[in-house]
Order: structure tokens, then C-alpha cells, then sequence
């Protein structure tokens, strides 16, 4: 069963966005944050991630530079993936020219497409990449019941 393709926030059905504006976006993004300073919440943004297929699991991989396993919250309901957690703003020394490092909460979810095994899930954060591996669920073969009688 194929998987449904999953778009990280500011792409297009039809193309994603270009990098290329991803500094105009941000500032963009600080100009309206600071128009509306004192919301109650700040919404979480999306980090990058790839999910894949195997015969016998989904693997999800998603971009996390910089946190310890300890920062990272992995969570699954029913087919429900969801990655959460909260990359800390760094202490800045002099004047910063450009900001293009992502902070605060971010929020990765996504459906998983058939029947899992929740209670063999694993999820390894190395090199900045969490890898979260859910297996599959398996089914019974097929077997002869031999009658007696």
C-alpha cells in the first residue's frame, strides 16, 4: 500500500516553494509575529521530514539539528504519528545580520496507511535526523485446518 505524500507548510498542490524565498518568508513571518506580540500561542512550525515504506514497517526521517533525545516527544493514536518538541532560541552575542534557523514549537503528524504494530515502534535521534521506524502489523498465513472425525 503506497503512501500518501505528505507537504511540509508553504508548498503548493502544484509546486513546492523554492528555497530560494525561504529568507523573504521568514521575515515575513517575524513582521507579523511582532504586529500580533502577546497572542496566547504561537503555532508550531513543520520540520522537514521524508516518510517511507518496507515490506514490513513505515520509516519516518525528520530533521531535527541540534536536539537531545531528551527534547524530542514521539507519540502514536491509533495510525497517528505525531513528533513534538521545542527548539530553544540561542543566546546571541553583537548584532545578528540574519536569521534563518527555526525556533520555538514545532509539530511533525502524520497518518499511517495500514495496520501497525504499536508495541514494537522505535525512534533513533542521530546526526540531527529522528528515525522512527513503526512496523508493520502481521497477519496470520493462511493454513490447512485438517478435520477430524
Amino acid at each position: 500500500m503506497a503512501l500518501p505524500s505528505i507537504r511540509r507548510s508553504g508548498d503548493t498542490m502544484l509546486t513546492p516553494r523554492p528555497r530560494a524565498f525561504d529568507a523573504l518568508y521568514e521575515q515575513m513571518e517575524q513582521l507579523v509575529n511582532a504586529a500580533f506580540a502577546g497572542t496566547p500561542t504561537e503555532m508550531p512550525w513543520v520540520p522537514a521530514a521524508d516518510v517511507g515504506e518496507t515490506d514490513d514497517a513505515y520509516v519516518i526521517e525528520a530533521e531535527l539539528p541540534g536536539l537531545k533525545k531528551n527534547e524530542v516527544d514521539v507519540s502514536l493514536h491509533d495510525r497517528e504519528l505525531t513528533i513534538t518538541g521545542e527548539v530553544k532560541e540561542r543566546e546571541s552575542r553583537g548584532l545578528r545580520h540574519r536569521k534563518q534557523r527555526r525556533t520555538g514549537r514545532f509539530e511533525y503528524r502524520v497518518y499511517l496507511p495500514g495496520d501497525i504494530d504499536a508495541e514494537r515502534v522505535d525512534a533513533n535521534l542521530a546526526d540531527g535526523v529522528l528515525t522512527v521506524t513503526v512496523p508493520k502489523a502481521t497477519t496470520e498465513k493462511d493454513r490447512h485446518v485438517e478435520v477430524k472425525g
